[in-house]
């Protein structure tokens, strides 16, 4: 029989039990150093088994704090709690980052409330979103009961679509005969409601709940109940659990992110037929992770924005540190001048460094600078295995030029 070139890598001993408790999709049985939160959640939903309205929620919190994990076992327990007491209650969970204009985030709801025997999905596109909503409305009419809507990344919805659905969505129970509904945002935005039409602000925060960023010592206890189940036993080094939370307690508290690092660890020690994880095997899979997230968000920047960034970094090779944004303009021009490109107005410029502060390229903290109105203090933050400059010229080769010309540099007097 031909030899396989997958023989070997089977034949290997492996270190997992089952990986994909290591994933962020999977739901565990119990969430530490959440019951605050999930008991805030059940006291509100419990209302959908009396029949009464829950009010609607807003869950704030940064990535990784176990905003949506919480909301989908509440969830998944409230509906088991429903169809044991006959009380039908549906959850809905839409990803506001993968479905992001106000007619699929419609189309989507109403295509889940689908009976088995119904083949009439709401399309694609094609629809007044009017019709979509009235047809919405009907099937929840028709199946009754109380159905809980949940935005996840809200604010991404909102920053694309506006306020128009969440109107919609808030006001629902005014247009419901026999079903009733409410919403739960998830957002990593605190300040994303400032861009609400307040009726909606009202509407949509009568509840709001506030995920604090887990502390090194919980992202341990959280990483040593997952490893029980996804590792095999005396397989985790010493100081391996220590060290991946540590690294995810100063990313925000990240529980994602220390999942990560124990899974990419343990494959980089299988990788190399090690019997153990061990902490370098954390480094190596810290420095791969980072360069896996940051290198497409780099290379996919719009033209203007690489631009932007190169004159971040332009000014830091130059000594400069809390770069202040007329500096960055300033060296932004000269680099469109250099490759023949039209400048955009400071103006412009400032939105987009608050883009790359959003994307996690660098900090930009806003300063008062008295009478003279407000500034931003500019760092960038990529890692520094990761070359910024590589990237963009891969992904744009004109761009190459501007980081070898000479700049005239503000003065700071």
């Amino acid at each position: 029989m031909t030899e396989n070139i997958f023989d070997g890598f089977l034949a290997r001993k492996t270190l997992f039990h089952n990986k994909e408790i290591l994933r962020h999709n999977y739901l565990p049985s119990s969430l530490p150093h959440r019951q605050n939160e999930i008991e805030i959640l059940s006291f509100n939903l419990v209302e959908a088994l009396k029949g009464h309205i829950p009010s609607n929620m807003t869950l704030y919190g940064v990535t990784g704090a176990g905003k949506t994990a919480v909301t989908s076992y509440v969830c998944d327990q409230l509906e088991d709690k429903g169809r044991q007491l006959s009380r039908p209650v549906q959850t809905i969970i839409v990803n506001c980052r993968q479905i992001d204009t106000q007619y699929r985030v419609l189309s989507h709801i109403g295509n889940s409330l689908l009976e088995n025997h119904e083949i009439a999905e709401i399309p694609f596109t094609g629809w007044p979103t009017d019709r979509v909503f009235s047809e919405l409305v009907r099937r929840m009419d028709s199946r009754k009961g109380v159905f809980i809507i949940v935005l996840d990344e809200i604010d991404h919805l909102v920053r694309k679509a506006g306020d128009d659905l969440l109107y919609n969505l808030t006001n629902l129970n005014a247009s419901l005969d026999t079903a009733r509904a409410c919403v739960i945002g998830i957002s990593n935005d605190l300040k994303f409601t400032d861009f609400l039409d307040p009726r909606v602000k009202s509407r949509l925060g009568q509840l709001d709940v506030i995920f604090n960023p887990y502390d090194a010592q919980q992202l341990q206890d959280i990483l040593r109940e997952r490893a029980k189940m996804a590792l095999r036993d005396g397989v985790i080094g010493e100081g391996v659990i220590e060290m991946c939370a540590g690294l995810a307690a100063q990313e925000h508290g990240d529980a994602r992110c220390a999942l990560d690092l124990l899974r990419v660890s343990a494959e980089k020690a299988e990788q190399s037929s090690s019997v153990k994880v061990e902490q370098n095997h954390v480094k190596i899979a810290q420095h791969q992770i980072e360069s896996d997230q940051m290198t497409p968000i780099i290379a996919k920047l719009p033209s203007q924005q690489k631009l932007v960034l190169a004159a971040i970094l332009i000014n830091e090779k130059n000594g400069l540190k809390n770069i202040q944004t007329g500096e960055v303009y300033s060296i932004y021009s000269q680099a469109c001048r250099f490759i023949g490109q039209n400048a955009l107005t400071q103006r412009r410029v400032s939105g987009l460094i608050s883009n790359l502060d959003m994307l996690g390229l660098i900090t930009a903290r806003t300063i008062s600078k008295g009478r003279y109105g407000r500034s931003k203090e500019i760092n960038s933050c990529i890692p520094q295995n990761i070359d910024p400059r590589q990237i963009m010229i891969n992904s744009e080769p004109k761009i190459e030029g501007i980081f070898s010309n000479i700049y005239k540099y503000q003065s700071r007097l």
